[in-house]
């Protein structure tokens, strides 16, 4: 139910952005128009539209221009939401410090060969056991049992036991109660 309501409330605002504009046009442009109405002569034509609509569509245009030009002023002298979005991505989990799945798996499996082209070189191999050791982590959080429940509902076989997780990762998470 939760996710139903963030979801219209996103729509909400991904059409905030263009039923604004619409509202800041018509209503600075109805205001604008008395100042102005007397500039362009409703009997007269130019290509077939009265003066009239050429009059209130140029207000409208030089208000979405107004706006926008604001707006690229705002971003790219005052670029306020950048600190926002660095602050988003420090908050971000999967941004700093945690894995989807996905990429528990990609990185599980580069890391195994890294580790077989390692050579005996010990740094590589240091590197190779801390990964180790951050994939285990991954793999015992809830979204790594709330995609392994997934994967194993949805396709023909269970998730096999992955090796580059600990022997009982996978039977760990299938243990795991989800509630939604």
């Amino acid at each position: 139910m939760k996710k139903w309501f963030m979801r219209q409330y996103w729509r909400l605002q991904q059409s905030q952005t263009l039923i604004s504009m619409v509202f800041w046009c018509t209503t600075l442009t109805l205001l604008i128009w008395p100042y102005v109405s007397w500039r362009f002569q409703s009997e007269k034509e130019t290509l077939g539209i009265p003066m009239t609509y050429w009059g209130l569509g140029s207000i409208a245009v030089g208000v979405l221009v107004s706006v926008l030009i604001v707006g690229y002023i705002y971003d790219m002298i005052f670029a306020l939401w950048k600190e926002q979005r660095t602050v988003d991505t420090e908050r971000n989990p999967f941004g700093t410090y945690a894995l989807i799945p996905a990429n528990i798996v990609q990185i599980g499996m580069m890391n195994h060969l890294l580790r077989d082209k390692a050579d005996g070189d010990e740094k590589i191999l240091a590197t190779c056991d801390w990964i180790d050791q951050w994939l285990a982590w991954c793999g015992s959080q809830e979204i790594w049992a709330r995609s392994q429940h997934f994967w194993d509902s949805e396709f023909s076989s269970k998730v096999p036991d992955l090796f580059f997780l600990p022997d009982d990762a996978v039977e760990k998470a299938r243990k795991v109660k989800l509630e939604d």
